[in-house]
Formats: C-alpha cells, sequence, structure tokens
C-alpha cells in the first residue's frame, strides 16, 4: 500500500512552528517512502477562522518547499480537501454511524446538559454526557426528528472493558471504556466536530500515517472506536511531544510565540527555519545537524523521533542560520542584506557591497544588521573608556597617542586600499615598538564609536573612504584631549 500522509491545518493565523514541524515530519514520512503528501483545510470552527489565512499555510508550505500531491487549490481523486465543502459527507456518515449502532440522536438543550453536569461536580465525578438520551426508542427519536427538535449525533462508548491503541513513538496506550464521554459527532448546525471529520476524511482520502501533537494522545481511543463502528482500517499513529518555550511552558500560538512569518521577519532564512524545526523531537543517526530538504527525506526514520518534549532554543536556530548564510554565494547575501543594511545606512554613496562582505562573515541574523552598520553614516554618541581594553592594553591616552600616529600615515599614503591600509599600519606598529593592536583597535572605535563592528578598522578606513576617515580621526583626536 502506498504511504499517505496529510497536513490538516485550521486557518486560524500564521503558521506556528509545531504546525510547521507536524507539516515537516508528514511530508518526510511520505516522501521517503515514496509516498504522497496531501493538504486539507480544517475549516470547520467558524469562530476562530481567520480571512487570509489559508493563502498563509499555501504560501509557508511552498516556501518551505513542502509541495503537496493533494488539496485544495490543485484537487485530487479525495476531494473536496475543504472540510466545510464536505458537510453532507459527514452527515451522511453520522447517520450511518447511528444506524450501526456506534452513535446516536441527543436532544438536551444547554440547560439541561449544566445541571447535569453541575449534578456530577457536586459528586465529584469528572464531568460527562450522562446518557439521558441514549436510550430513546427509535420511535421516540423518530417522532422528535419529525418535530424538529434540535440535536446533535453523539459517539456511543462501551461503558465497560479498555480500548488500546499502537502509536510508532509512544507504544501500545491502554485506556478504561468507563472514563470515555460519548462527545459530539456532529453539531446542531450540521457540522461535524474536529475528531468526526478527521475520521471520516483520513478514511475516504486513504491516509496511511496520521502525524499528529502528543495532546491529541487522549482523543485516539474515541478515534479507533469510530474506525472499528464502521469497519474500517486504522491508520499508523505517530504522536510528537510538544516543542517547549523553557522547560516548563509550551511553544502557544496564543501567547504569542513565534510563528515562521516571526522568524523570517527576524532575518532567519527559511532553509535554516525547516533545517532546526526538523530537528525538535527528532534526531538524526551520527552527529550531523544541517540538511537540506532534500537530505532530510532520504535521512529521515520515525524512530529518530523522540517521547521528550522539545526546547525550543533560539541561540542554536541563530548559530545554524549563520551557516547557511556564510554558503550563499556572495551576490545572494548582498540582495538578501540590502534592506536591512538600507534601514541604518542612508548615505547613497555607501559602498553597499563592500559592506555586505564584511557581514557576511559574522552575521547570524539579518535583522542583526541595522543595529552592527549604523556608524556608517556618522559615529554615534560614545564614552572615551572605550578605548580601554584589558587585552588591546589600550586606554583613553594610549588610544590618544596611536591615533596622533595614525593620522599622519594615512593622510600622505599615495594609495586607498586595503592592502595600503593594512601595511602602512602594521609598518607604523613595528616602528613605533607596539602591537599591532594598540593601533587597530583604537582605529576601529574612531571610525564606529563601537567596540565590536563587522570589520576591523582597516576594513572600515576602506569603506569610509579617505576624507571620511580622516575626519573621523580628528574627531576621535579632539574627543580624547
Amino acid at each position: 500500500m502506498k504511504t499517505r500522509t496529510r497536513f490538516a491545518p485550521s486557518p486560524t493565523g500564521y503558521m506556528h512552528i509545531g504546525n510547521l514541524r507536524t507539516a515537516l515530519y508528514a511530508y518526510l514520512i511520505a516522501k521517503s517512502r515514496g509516498g504522497e503528501f496531501i493538504l486539507r483545510i480544517e475549516d470547520t470552527d467558524r469562530e476562530r477562522y481567520v480571512e487570509g489565512a489559508v493563502d498563509m499555510i499555501y504560501s509557508t508550505l511552498r516556501e518551505t518547499g513542502l509541495v503537496w500531491d493533494e488539496g485544495p487549490d490543485i484537487g485530487g481523486g479525495c476531494g473536496p480537501y475543504i472540510q466545510s465543502e464536505r458537510r453532507e459527507l459527514y452527515q451522511r456518515y453520522a447517520r450511518e454511524l447511528v444506524e450501526k449502532g456506534g452513535a446516536y440522536y441527543c436532544f438536551c438543550d444547554k440547560a439541561r446538559i449544566d445541571e447535569a453536569r453541575a449534578r456530577q461536580e457536586a459528586q465529584k465525578l469528572t464531568p460527562k454526557y450522562d446518557g439521558h438520551c441514549d436510550g430513546l426508542s427509535k420511535d421516540e427519536v423518530e417522532k422528535r426528528l419529525a418535530a424538529g427538535v434540535p440535536y446533535v449525533i453523539r459517539q456511543r462508548m462501551p461503558k465497560s472493558g479498555t480500548t488500546s491503541f499502537d502509536d510508532v513513538i509512544f507504544g501500545t496506550i491502554t485506556v478504561e471504556n468507563e472514563s470515555l464521554d460519548d462527545g459530539i459527532l456532529l453539531k446542531s448546525d450540521g457540522l461535524p466536530t474536529y475528531n468526526f471529520a478527521n475520521v471520516v476524511d483520513d478514511h475516504l482520502m486513504h491516509i496511511t500515517h496520521v502525524v499528529r501533537g502528543s495532546e491529541y494522545l487522549s482523543s485516539t481511543p474515541k478515534y479507533n472506536l469510530l474506525y472499528g463502528a464502521f469497519g474500517w482500517e486504522v491508520p499508523a499513529y505517530i504522536h510528537c511531544s510538544p516543542v517547549m518555550r523553557d522547560h516548563s511552558r509550551k511553544l502557544s500560538k496564543r501567547e504569542g510565540d513565534a510563528s515562521y512569518e516571526d522568524f523570517i521577519k527576524k532575518g532567519y532564512l527559511k532553509e535554516a527555519v525547516l533545517n532546526y524545526i526538523a530537528l525538535l523531537g527528532w534526531s538524526p543517526q551520527g552527529e550531523r545537524e544541517k540538511f537540506t530538504l532534500e537530505e532530510l527525506v532520504e535521512a529521515f526514520d520515525v524512530k529518530g523521533i523522540s517521547k521528550s518534549p522539545a526546547i525550543f532554543d533560539e541561540a542554536k536556530l541563530a548559530w545554524l542560520n549563520g551557516e547557511y548564510i556564510r554558503e550563499l554565494p556572495p551576490e545572494q547575501f548582498h540582495s538578501l542584506a540590502l534592506p536591512f543594511i538600507a534601514l541604518a545606512v542612508k548615505n547613497k554613496a555607501a559602498d553597499t557591497l563592500k559592506i555586505s562582505a564584511l557581514l557576511q562573515k559574522r552575521c547570524e541574523r539579518l535583522s542583526d544588521i541595522p543595529e552592527q552598520v549604523d556608524f556608517f553614516d556618522a559615529v554615534p554618541e560614545y564614552d572615551t573608556e572605550l578605548y580601554t581594553h584589558k587585552k588591546m592594553k589600550t586606554d583613553p591616552q594610549t588610544s590618544k597617542t596611536a591615533l596622533n600616529a595614525i593620522l599622519p600615515v594615512l593622510e600622505h599614503l599615495s594609495e586607498w586600499s586595503q592592502e595600503a591600509v593594512h601595511d602602512a599600519l602594521i609598518a607604523l606598529a613595528e616602528q613605533s615598538g607596539v602591537k599591532n593592536g594598540q593601533l587597530m583597535y583604537p582605529l576601529r572605535i574612531a571610525l564606529s564609536g563601537k567596540a565590536v563592528t563587522p570589520g576591523g578598522g582597516v576594513e572600515l578606513a576602506v569603506i569610509l573612504g579617505r576624507e571620511e576617515t580622516l575626519s573621523r580621526l580628528n574627531a576621535a583626536i579632539e574627543k580624547l584631549c
């Protein structure tokens, strides 16, 4: 049987990191086995529906390379692929389940349900539907339906025994049937609940492997009872532990934790984000951590998925992103960096190619760029104590001496190039009997007003040009007087 997986997001906003990981794992399972990846939109929760969210789902998956074989926009043999367009299907299967004895009509109104739950809570029982309508005769049901009494259809749970299911990650899990609630399958508006729609859709779309978060482990016995009631084959389950903000808090879209789009805006490359997400709960064989999507398809094995929650470490993502940045062709990095450089460097005469060449070796996130280059237009205000550096053995006084020595050397330099400026300053250090850093560090501060810059003093001088460099040196010497 051909492997078929699905990603079935709800259009409630931007793509959360946990959702993207689910999509990625489902894609990798299918493609690593030569199978098919299906996109389905679960939009039956109309209260949480966000206009434009479906387009965001499409764009995120396409950007990251998770291209689907069947879906709402391209069709396929199992459509429609949007749940709100499948309403009649769910109604038909809900009625069929009633006929098979796996479900029943419930006519209880909210007041009666609330009263029953209040009694259960008073008795310190776990609140659940009390089965009031489960015993209605067929004639009574028909009479109420004919009278137009509002109803829902509930799943009929066994009242004794146990239900077990196998999960690829967590193994065999068994629950007591008496703990299961007769949950609603079809709501009074004719739309299905999440659990029911998933089972019907996964069966009709021939899904062989279901990938979802471990928060759905408790719902899985209900799914299996539905499969059993219909006489359908149960898919393989792969429940993934949550992605955590820290050891006690999950990443949560509702709490404003970052979506895929947030990370792109922060200057992470899509390839790095996808690569890092793959490692959140999955361990490849060996020590390797950097993978293209094609390499992930080759390397992926569900045996590498962990039961333990994964901690989202943005510092590691930044490191990985830096690795991707340094591998980019210089012209591609320049194109990506230019909008960020332009946020801080307004001087149109600035050589952005040379600036980006400096940044590529030292940049982890594109959004860090403005702060790294904000001195090219003008030196920011800084305290002269910045010249103090224990390792370089500099302080404001020694720095003043160094800058006074550097100024005439650069003033009389016949050629303004990196090699010429570098050689002249190295020669000056040798003549003065000081270490190179005792000249280069003060030069960096004088030209940038910063202790840390994308390049050293020589590189900054070449980009700034002779006139601006000499102007900044004079201003620095005056500041140190």
